[in-house]
């Protein structure tokens, strides 16, 4: 087989399917460090990890939380069971059904957090990857102010430890408007249509359908902004009492989160529902200054099983986001050690924190032979010298 030959099959070889890539060592390494960074600062607000399986039984996966993810699920087959299988898109519903079943005794409020690749049928225009490692962490309790501050603040905190800053939250009410629109004579189709036109923020579309009604729905997209003056500006529309609530527990959780952290810049859109369809309560998505895409996102919503019901808030952060924003800091500290240095030696040297490449030839060059294993240091007569 010629040389041009073999070239071609290796091709063919490395090909992968569309959204689908190789971590090489470098980049491992570096969405390993950032994933090894949050979950220890989650676990020291007391979330204790679970490890739910990549596959599981369609049924499961695709209910409660999870039964708005049947499009971006890959499903086959279980030869040994004869059953539908499913490969997890998301992390959420797992960790859900965790804690309604084998968690169910535990004390609440209890807080589970979970490091874990997914696959999707489809990526999209920000986020072509169709599989992905999720970072998170989930809060089951009943629906309190204080564990939906509690939640947002630990995900700024999070993003901050492996250095992301200039955080820019985004805050939503994705009942709101479903709460408005079933107070006003709207039939279905006319209320999925405005939910589509306030998600596109489509004013001429709302004016036009809602006609003497509009006005509270243009109000709501007018309030779409900075906190202060947007929380401002939706205190003054007439409402009916049940959307009032939903702008109290707004407000009440923008004023923890810019007193418990002062240097985040905190937005209100009061109609955004596209993808948190499933929330109850507050939502959330995480941004960064100079950073294309969402690190992250969140919100609160019901588990269920059966009859059992428990509310739970929780937050999801996407390492292919991350691994964009934060420089790696990996062979920055890889020390090349000649093969005639004792074992003794380099474990003194990883001790000290170095990654020790050890020569595994007698080496004339050591500096050259350091440079070509992408070492930082090299050791001559029991020095480090830099490469």
């Amino acid at each position: 087989m010629s040389f041009i030959s073999n070239m071609n099959e290796s091709n063919k070889i490395a090909l992968l399917p569309a959204g689908l890539k190789d971590l090489l060592p470098s980049d491992s390494a570096h969405e390993a460090a950032i994933s090894e960074t949050l979950l220890k600062h989650i676990s020291c607000h007391g979330y204790e990890r679970v490890k739910p399986p990549f596959v599981e039984f369609e049924e499961g996966l695709l209910s409660g939380v999870g039964a708005g993810l049947e499009g971006q699920t890959f499903r086959l087959m279980d030869p040994v069971s004869d059953r539908m299988i499913a490969i997890r898109s998301d992390v959420t519903p797992q960790v859900a059904r965790i804690a309604l079943t084998r968690l169910s005794k535990s004390p609440r409020p209890l807080r589970l957090s979970y490091s874990a690749d997914i696959m999707r049928v489809r990526g999209n225009e920000l986020r072509p990857e169709r599989q992905f490692c999720q970072v998170g962490y989930e809060l089951i309790s009943p629906s309190s102010i204080l564990g939906d501050a509690e939640v947002i603040l630990l995900a700024a905190d999070c993003l901050k430890s492996v250095g992301v800053n200039d955080l820019s939250i985004d805050l939503n009410t994705p009942k709101l408007i479903t709460t408005i629109l079933d107070e006003l004579p709207f039939g279905d189709s006319e209320r999925l249509s405005l939910h589509n036109m306030l998600d596109r923020k489509d004013e001429s579309g709302v004016r036009k359908l809602a006609g003497n009604y509009a006005e509270p729905l243009l109000s709501l997209l007018r309030s779409i902004g900075s906190a202060a003056p947007a929380l401002e500006q939706l205190s003054k529309i007439n409402l009916p009492s049940a959307a009032l609530e939903h702008i109290k527990n707004l407000e009440q959780i923008a004023s923890l989160l810019i007193s418990g952290d002062p240097t985040l810049s905190i937005t209100v859109d009061p109609v955004e529902r596209k993808s948190f369809e499933y929330h109850t309560g507050i939502s959330f998505t995480l941004f960064a200054k100079g950073v294309r895409g969402e690190i992250g996102r969140g919100g609160r919503y019901n588990i269920q099983l059966k009859n059992l019901k428990e509310s739970a808030i929780g937050c999801t952060l996407y390492l292919d986001t991350l691994m964009r924003a934060v420089p790696s800091k990996t062979g920055k500290n890889r020390l090349f050690i000649p093969a005639d240095i004792s074992r003794e030696i380099s474990a003194k040297h990883r001790e000290e924190g170095w990654i020790t490449i050890q020569g595994l030839d007698s080496i004339d060059d050591i500096k050259s032979e350091a440079q070509r294993l992408a070492c930082s240091h090299f050791l001559i007569n029991s020095k480090i010298h830099t490469v």
